[in-house]
């Protein structure tokens, strides 16, 4: 069950509530740190003249942008169902979560590589680089508060959960959450880098240790931006929930009376705590019309019972195998009147 629920199919609706507030926090906080980060490191990449300053002041104000993105996916995807969007909004995160992913890698990445390139190209005056070390000290500081409420957030959905913390990670749906965690770590990193390169064209004097660091800076927030990028576009192109919760979907539907067989099961993740299942189902051929009828009711109750994060169920009830057989061996189909079925003419 733990890959079901990190997949969020053990989501209440009140919880999963909850988690967006949460969400929400975590995404305010690292978007604080960014900003006030970012303006440091700007004016500290100018006064050291080091292009690592520089690309690390691009790389906070991509992650500031990105976190704006992200709260306005939060926001517009809490809005309810209505008759333009009868499935409600909740893809709409993803959007902007994508766009958020395009963020880091147009402000941060390509940023950073061209004035890496840049300054092994045509070099750097090294100025003091004191005003940086101080920056980066205090960024390393604020970056690890930001990461330590993002972890803490995974940490505990994951306990909740009864799932490890890495797969929660790994598959949870909810993105704004697992770009601000990994957008942080990035940060980190390019922390340790920057400080890298100064502390490198202090000793050597020579600029080439600020340009490869600034390069490596840029190769990272290229692999975060992929990374979230691919986490959005499979959602957006319609994920599934896991193996373990589509067994138990079926297994479900298979205990509610007069319900023989499910023919065809999809799902469908539309965010961190909206499921949506849709099957085909058979039903015994001696059901009612309104025993068909109460068996879609009581499975819908039952899944919604055993996994809160479904929302929607829709069953189809559909011939089985061996109804068809005998309807093609009967001429056609049962439903048919005359002259309709196979054989007719």
């Amino acid at each position: 069950m733990s890959e079901a629920r990190a997949d969020g199919g053990e989501s209440g609706t009140g919880k999963g509530a909850a988690s967006g507030g949460e969400s929400t926090f975590t995404v305010l906080v690292a978007a604080a740190a960014n900003l006030g980060i970012a303006v440091a490191k700007a004016v500290a990449g100018v006064i050291s003249g080091s292009s690592a300053m520089l690309s690390e002041a691009a790389h906070s104000v991509a992650d500031t942008v990105t976190e704006v993105l992200l709260l306005t996916a939060l926001k517009r995807s809490e809005k309810p169902a209505d008759e333009e969007h009868p499935l409600g909004y909740g893809p709409e995160r993803y959007i902007w979560a994508m766009l958020a992913s395009v963020a880091t890698f147009v402000g941060g990445a390509v940023f950073s590589v061209y004035d890496g390139v840049h300054t092994l190209i045509a070099g750097e005056d090294l100025g003091d680089p004191l005003v940086s070390y101080i920056v980066l000290g205090v960024a390393f500081l604020l970056e690890g508060y930001s990461l330590r409420t993002g972890l803490r957030q995974v940490r505990g959905e994951a306990v909740r959960l009864g799932t490890p913390a890495t797969r929660y990670f790994r598959l949870t749906p909810d993105t704004a959450v697992k770009a601000v965690v990994m957008e942080d770590s990035a940060a980190l990193v390019g922390l340790l880098l920057a400080a890298g390169g100064l502390l490198g064209g202090q000793v050597s004097g020579s600029g080439v240790w600020d340009g490869v660091a600034s390069i490596l800076i840029g190769a990272l927030l290229v692999y975060v931006a992929w990374v979230l990028g691919r986490s959005n576009a499979q959602l957006l192109i319609g994920r599934p929930v896991s193996q373990s919760m589509r067994a138990g979907v079926r297994e479900e539907l298979l205990t509610v009376p007069h319900i023989i067989d499910v023919l065809e099961l999809t799902t469908l993740i539309q965010g961190p705590a909206e499921i949506l299942i849709a099957a085909k189902i058979d039903f015994r051929d001696v059901a009612s019309a309104e025993e068909v009828e109460w068996a879609c009711e009581e499975a819908e109750q039952q899944l919604r019972e055993r996994y809160p994060s479904i929302r929607r169920v829709y069953l189809d009830p559909t011939p089985g195998l061996e109804q068809r057989r005998r309807a093609r061996a009967a001429g056609g189909n049962p439903m048919a009147g005359p002259g309709e079925g196979e054989g007719a003419g």
